[in-house]
């Protein structure tokens, strides 16, 4: 049961992503980001609810710290995806948001298998696999759109998981609540800051959608870990992008050339070699 929700909450975050994606073509990145989150601390009130914990300020102060570095993350990523090729933006995404947990360990005392020192260095061939591309006559070149946004938003998620990774055992729900009150509080100030309007321009669908989505990848992903551990699970929805990428090529007819593809499969296993150390 715990590999099946794993594998569930993958798609669910990949979907996710690709939702968020395509809102963020259609309106504000900054409302889009907002109101994913929102939706998120709606579904998250709604697990507690129906599931209470006791009280952990220790979960709700991680859960919030974590939910600053999720909403620069979730920004960023849909700033990536509005503007560059999804099959290219969540496989590097993801690549970091893997590596980050796994440098905090070594910083920790934590010693990764080779096989997680392996995933590190492929996951350094699949970013420059994946960042190569053509101009229109032809030239290859390695400033994809959306690559800059896309590393930056990897290391913010790897920031996410790595503090949200740190109340596993306290209450996860509460921390999960936590993060969303504060990406929900910080988006909302820089909207109002910025004077951001919030008309979503048909986007509502993709946004109610996608961010009750991507909470409930992070609650299956919660309940997973703890039936087989944190290790298999991370491994499995650490695959995540393969739902974007098939996604992006089956509605938007993406197409990548032979070496992004190449960069794509090295980002993939990389991902899965990193998690499972």
């Amino acid at each position: 049961m715990g590999i099946l929700l794993a594998l569930v909450a993958a798609a669910a975050y990949g979907s996710a992503d690709f939702l968020g994606g395509m809102a963020a073509r259609k309106a504000a990145l900054l409302a889009v980001a907002l109101g994913t989150q929102a939706v998120g601390l709606i579904v998250v009130t709604i697990a507690l609810a129906l599931h209470p914990e006791l009280f952990s300020l220790a979960s709700l102060g991680w859960g919030a710290l974590a939910g600053l570095a999720g909403a620069a993350g979730i920004a960023l990523l849909y700033r990536a995806l509005s503007i560059g090729r999804m099959g290219v933006i969540s496989p590097v995404t993801a690549l970091l948001a893997a590596t980050v947990p796994v440098i905090f360990g070594i910083v920790t005392g934590e010693r990764p298998s080779p096989l997680a020192y392996g995933g590190l260095a492929l996951a350094a061939v699949a970013i420059v696999a994946i960042s190569a591309s053509f101009e229109s006559d032809g030239r290859r070149e390695f400033t994809t759109a959306g690559l800059r946004e896309a590393l930056l938003s990897g290391i913010a998620f790897g920031a996410f998981f790595t503090l949200l990774g740190l109340t596993r055992d306290g209450a996860p729900l509460l921390a999960l609540l936590g993060s969303r009150l504060a990406s929900v509080s910080l988006l909302a100030s820089i909207v109002v800051a910025t004077r951001t309007p919030l008309r979503l321009n048909g986007a509502t669908p993709l946004v109610l959608v996608g961010g009750a989505l991507d909470m409930a990848a992070n609650l299956l992903y919660l309940l997973a870990a703890r039936i087989d551990g944190l290790a298999i699970s991370a491994v499995l929805t650490s695959l995540y992008p393969a739902s974007t990428v098939f996604l992006a090529a089956v509605i938007l007819r993406e197409r990548l050339s032979r070496i992004q593809w190449i960069g794509v499969l090295c980002a993939l296993v990389a991902v899965g070699m990193i998690a499972a150390r």
